[in-house]
């Protein structure tokens, strides 16, 4: 019971992260653009040092369409990559605030050399632009303060990840006039 909860709830998470991510590629025509040549081939997304104290992730490979999106190839497993991505997810509260905060997380790209230098464009210039999808809901002057609100936010989660680390490696016998790690 608790396998298959899992398992949807899994599916349905995916299937929204795909929405965002074709929500991201589809407002940067250039995006679109870089991926079509490419559809039909597929690509994985691995998550390197994933705690094992933590549910394991789904699946994630996708296949590019013809319109220069995403398609999320589910549960099943696919056919070899054209193209393997290895996110570093050691420190996953750390790797959700980089991302958050626009930082790219450590990525290795392997594969085809074209498909490789097109989504690895995509991830050095591709940014979800919050503040102008809340200005389309409640107009321009509330989106701007809660874009302000969450900077804020995230700034203060950068500072406390960067304190918890410093801690963490003067507890472990590290250099305890080290600098918090960046």
């Amino acid at each position: 019971m608790l396998q298959s909860l899992q398992t949807f709830a899994s599916a349905a998470v995916m299937e929204r992260v795909t929405l965002l991510l074709n929500h991201v590629i589809a407002a940067e025509p250039a995006a679109q653009q870089r991926l079509r040549p490419h559809a039909g081939r597929l690509l994985e997304i691995r998550f390197d040092g994933w705690p094992a104290l933590l549910p394991p992730l789904p699946a994630t490979a996708f296949r590019v369409s013809p319109a220069g999106l995403l398609e999320w190839c589910g549960q099943e497993p696919t056919a070899t990559p054209e193209l393997r991505v290895g996110v570093d997810a050691s420190n996953p509260a750390l790797a959700l605030v980089q991302t958050l905060s626009g930082e790219r997380p450590r990525v290795e790209i392997a594969g085809d050399a074209q498909f490789a230098t097109d989504v690895n464009w995509l991830f050095d210039n591709l940014r979800w632009d919050v503040q102008d999808d809340l200005a389309r809901i409640v107009g321009d002057a509330p989106a701007r303060e809660l874009a302000r609100v969450g900077q804020g936010i995230a700034a203060g989660l950068r500072e406390a990840v960067r304190t918890i680390g410093s801690v963490a490696s003067r507890l472990r016998g590290g250099d305890p006039g080290a600098a918090p790690p960046r």
